[in-house]
């Protein structure tokens, strides 16, 4: 794993969520981003990417971002890349449930775009 988190893949089907947190994370955050706005693009473009860490909405349609990382996970090369979901649905139930599918953490929608490059590096930070 790496020590330093710089390269995030971002996959949000949200415009505008995703231009904040892109802004967010770039400009206050220093990440370099990749973005795609669906699921089967960011699996079809994590090979040339090689990110540290993924970053998946939860529900998208088409595939949702449980789904996308499950997929993620069947190249080896991924198998281990933490990844954090963002999702409006943050019961305690569902919080654990998005765990057993591989998330590192949970972070909630809406999110402070000041506070999101933060909150990530701590999540980083806290990886074993």
């Amino acid at each position: 794993m790496p020590k330093t988190l710089n390269k995030i893949l971002y996959v949000e089907d949200e415009q505008d969520i995703q231009a904040i947190a892109q802004i967010a994370l770039e400009a206050v955050g220093g990440f370099t981003l990749k973005t795609f706005t669906n699921g089967y693009d960011a699996i079809e473009e994590i090979s040339s990417y090689k990110p540290d860490l993924i970053l998946l909405d939860v529900m998208m349609p088409g595939i949702d971002g449980p789904s996308t990382l499950k997929k993620i996970r069947k190249n080896p090369e991924f198998e281990h890349t933490p990844a954090i979901f963002m999702t409006a649905k943050v019961q305690p139930e569902e919080v654990s449930e998005l765990r057993e599918n591989g998330a590192i953490d949970v972070i909630a929608k809406p999110f402070d775009p000041m506070e999101l490059a933060n909150t990530i590096k701590k999540i980083w930070e806290n990886l074993d």
